[in-house]
């Protein structure tokens, strides 16, 4: 079995952030090849350079296809696979509707593994490489999704999600048990192959001051672990954070008061942040998800990309399934786009493609590992075909340079412009 390929196509890869150089172009390199071998990426430039590094190699030939790193979806709830696209309710009452009823199911260890193989076949179609996860508060069902991304090889992170009040009976555990289950958890998971553990309190309402500090005492005991919730959302929601923590400054402030303030931190949405929570996201270096599709279609709000990125903000986008109204990257970014539209400042297609590859990476510490298409990278690629439907064809035919090539299908593409997926190096 061949372990060493050169695919050619348009190679593009980042040499520095499209958000702080001149122009967002001149942040990426364009190759005509990429060569693999032994699941990483050895390098990238001319076919021939890449011949002469591997001359055994099995060459595949994309023509005039876009060759990309994975895409990188930052924040996703894996269990709310079935349950995406439910109608007409804004946050609270969508959880209490929706998604706790669902997530109820995730103690059967058999639901939990059809429902994390469904969620990874659909992500893959898709063009998902990695994806960093909300669990249920079972360990069920982050054994059945780690299980799952294990046998594909994939690059995942997951973790037992901890709630224990403001949720239905049987979707509660203690704080005691939260910090047992999500330390046995750690043990067993954090690390191996290619999987991490992110130590995961849903967010402030469904959790005690308790719970937060054992999540905490858990996250200072394990450092190297990631940990994910949510901040600012919606409106209704900051208020009943108030509500719960009448002393806390602000809803970041519930966090930081029980130690789950950090460099390793993934804030989901972070729509309507004060100024005191930006001053304190940045000097810790903590990372800021973007869920534009989620964000429009509960009513949440526009998140503030250029504000947040001219500030220094380590930021990434994700879908967020099922909140989120789509399993696509390409259909997040054009949503992405639209917001941006909205708030006078429209993206590049170079910023779009680096926040679903290389801005997510960063946002989960991964930027030394995927993200990007560069020598001693993990080999998880994409291939773009940029005229995968009769409308996107026309209009990418009359393009006259890459950028304008490439984005009608970040507008309108679908899982159709994926002509390919490669994961750790294998073709799927």
């Amino acid at each position: 079995m061949h372990s060493e390929f050169i695919l050619r196509g348009h190679v593009l890869s980042y040499t520095a952030s499209p958000f702080v150089t001149e122009t967002p172009e001149e942040a990426v390199k364009v190759s005509a090849s990429v060569a693999l071998a032994d699941g990483r990426i050895v390098g990238c430039g001319s076919f021939e350079d890449m011949q002469s590094l591997l001359p055994q190699a099995e060459v595949i030939d994309h023509g005039a296809k876009l060759i990309l790193a994975g895409f990188v979806d930052a924040h996703v709830h894996y269990p709310q696979t079935a349950m995406i696209a439910s109608w007409g309710k804004r946050l609270i009452d969508w959880l209490n509707s929706y998604t706790f009823p669902e997530e109820m199911r995730f103690g059967d260890a058999a639901y939990a593994q059809e429902i994390s193989e469904r969620y990874l076949d659909l992500t893959l179609a898709n063009g998902t490489t990695t994806v960093c996860s909300f669990a249920t508060i079972h360990p069920e069902s982050v054994d059945a999704f780690f299980t799952a991304a294990q046998a594909r090889g994939q690059r995942v992170i997951t973790g037992k999600t901890c709630m224990d009040r403001n949720a239905p009976d049987g979707l509660r555990d203690t704080a005691q048990s939260a910090y047992d289950e999500s330390k046995a958890l750690i043990e067993r998971w954090h690390g191996v192959d290619r999987l991490e553990y992110a130590i995961t309190p849903r967010f402030s309402p469904t959790s005690t001051p308790e719970q937060l500090a054992a999540m905490g005492a858990l996250w200072g005991e394990h450092p190297e672990c990631l940990m994910q919730t949510h901040l600012s959302e919606q409106l209704d929601e900051i208020e009943w954070v108030k509500s719960l923590f009448p002393q806390a400054r602000d809803y970041l402030d519930t966090y930081e008061e029980f130690g789950l303030l950090g460099a390793r931190g993934l804030y989901g949405h972070a729509i309507h942040l004060e100024e005191r929570e930006r001053h304190r996201l940045r000097e810790y270096g903590a990372a800021l998800v973007h869920c534009p599709t989620s964000n429009t279609f509960i009513g949440s709000g526009l998140f503030d990309m250029a504000g947040l990125m001219a500030e220094g903000q380590r930021i990434g986008l994700a879908t967020d399934t099922g909140g989120g109204s789509s399993f696509s990257m390409l259909r997040t970014m054009a949503a992405a786009y639209e917001v941006g539209q909205l708030r006078g400042r429209p993206l590049h297609a170079a910023e779009l493609i680096w926040l679903a590859t290389q801005g997510s990476a960063t946002a989960l510490r991964m930027e030394d590992k995927i993200g990007n298409i560069a020598p001693g990278m993990e080999a998880d690629l994409v291939v773009l075909d940029l005229s995968s439907t009769p409308a996107i064809a026309q209009r990418s035919a009359r393009a006259s340079d890459l950028w304008e090539t490439v984005f009608p299908t970040l507008m309108m593409g679908d899982d159709r412009a994926i002509s390919e997926v490669w994961i750790n190096g294998h073709r799927q």
